[in-house]
């Protein structure tokens, strides 16, 4: 009686959450037992420990792509199924799965279900989102499809059938979920001048940072004058992300012996533009990391914050939020009370939102960066490249995080999660009861 009555209060606790905690409660789930199925014998070729299976199973469903393993030799091909799985799951969102399921064999999705899919894709309404989540998974299963068929012109014919094609579908999905996590060793660096490695693995990953909002969008409208200004401000920002690295990357590492130097030079112009689009957390690198100079390493560190588009498989603050961020700062020179893009005007509810998120954001990196390298006995600019691209949820890494204490490791992982659950989320889920409004008398502060 009293195992079922706890029972009772345990599940009545967790329906009396709120849509963004049941999400948390849901992705922490989804990580414990996948991290339970990653460290059986029947998944790994060597005994790796319970808490490494943990980090990687928090890195693959928050698809970052950081590793306290060898993917490709410490796991079984049973768990690097597992593993693809739970990268897929928490690419397109645990909620959206749920959802898909249900609608197949007839249960009506109710609005508790509604609201926490709202909160999975980060929609403001709940309009259209059974829709949304067909076509997500249309798009998703589309694009991985194309992009396996077309890596496996490479594999296969190096690796044999069976090995290329299942290097070929593993890439695919960990490209297009923006994962970053690699069968290989080194990554794609001995892919590095391949045309179709880097050609197919970055549109993969760019489709998948755009957001399915956006891919809908351009589908159903296919003009530019009539898409929404989500759209048009997510297109803009990725072209101005995408050419300005490159051309930036390129003249930094020109001459580097330990990235670019020694390469042919279509090569160098190929590696530049990988280097360049893969800190949209994406993951993946076709040259050492570690080698790059300072100022380019700064260079992927912004990149990795930013990341993709909302409702995408990318993390970081989004394009979108940068962009806002960009505007506002341009109406308060110009002494503006509205901010304007393509002809539209932004309300001030969505720049409060900006500014949470971005405080939120910069918190987080800022007391997990500290309290690393308390025990981080390395260069400081590697750990903060770490901490960038776990926030971020990219995988890209200067090494840092295999030499990681338990501490470190934790805190990397919380940090990986924070960033796949967003800022945003948290503070939801944090903030159980409502407020009344208040209005008080207007006070003054000076700034600057």
């Amino acid at each position: 009686m009293a195992l079922i009555g706890f029972r009772s209060r345990l599940w009545g606790r967790i329906i009396r959450l709120t849509p963004p905690g049941l999400l948390v409660t849901l992705y922490m789930t989804v990580i414990a037992l996948g991290a339970l199925l990653l460290w059986l014998p029947f998944s790994t070729t060597t005994s790796i420990s319970f808490f490494d299976a943990l980090f990687t199973a928090t890195s693959a469903v928050t698809v970052t792509g950081l590793s306290v393993v060898q993917t490709g030799t410490d796991f079984t091909f049973i768990g690097q199924v597992i593993l693809l799985l739970l990268v897929q799951f928490g690419g397109l969102g645990l909620m959206t799965f749920a959802v898909f399921v249900l609608s197949a064999i007839g249960v009506k999705i109710g609005l508790g279900g509604r609201l926490i899919l709202r909160e999975d894709l980060n929609q403001s309404s709940m309009g259209d989102l059974l829709k949304l989540v067909k076509l997500l998974l249309a798009v998703a299963l589309g694009c991985e499809a194309g992009g396996a068929t077309l890596l496996a012109l490479v594999f296969i014919p190096e690796m044999g059938f069976a090995e290329g094609a299942w290097f070929a579908i593993f890439h695919a999905v960990s490209a297009f979920n923006n994962a970053g996590f690699s069968l290989e060793g080194q990554s794609l660096v001995p892919w590095v001048g391949n045309p179709v490695i880097n050609l197919v693995i970055p549109m993969l990953f760019i489709l998948g940072g755009l957001g399915f909002v956006v891919l809908a969008d351009i589908y159903e409208t296919r003009r530019w004058r009539a898409l929404s200004l989500h759209t048009k401000i997510m297109l803009y920002g990725t072209v101005v992300l995408i050419f300005v690295p490159w051309a930036i990357f390129a003249a930094l590492e020109w001459t580097n012996a330990a990235t670019l130097g020694e390469l042919p030079i279509w090569h160098k112009i190929q590696a530049s533009w990988f280097q360049a689009v893969t800190p949209r957390t994406a993951g993946f690198n076709t040259i050492e990391t570690a080698g790059m100079h300072d100022a380019t390493t700064l260079l992927t560190m912004a990149l990795m914050v930013i990341g993709g588009g909302s409702t995408s498989t990318a993390g970081g603050i989004k394009v979108t939020t940068a962009v806002v961020l960009v505007l506002a700062t341009i109406a308060f020179f110009r002494k503006r009370t509205e901010l304007h893009a393509f002809g539209r005007s932004l309300a001030l509810e969505e720049v409060m939102k900006v500014l949470a998120l971005t405080t939120v954001s910069v918190m987080i990196l800022v007391l997990s960066l500290f309290v690393i390298s308390i025990t981080f006995d390395g260069p400081f600019l590697v750990l903060a490249f770490e901490v960038a691209s776990a926030f971020g949820t990219v995988g890209l890494t200067m090494g840092a995080t295999e030499n990681l204490d338990a501490v470190g490791r934790v805190m990397i992982m919380i940090v990986m999660f924070l960033g796949r659950v967003g800022p945003l989320t948290l503070g939801f889920f944090l903030a159980t009861h409502s407020v009344a409004r208040v209005r008080y008398p207007k006070g003054r502060i000076y700034l600057g």
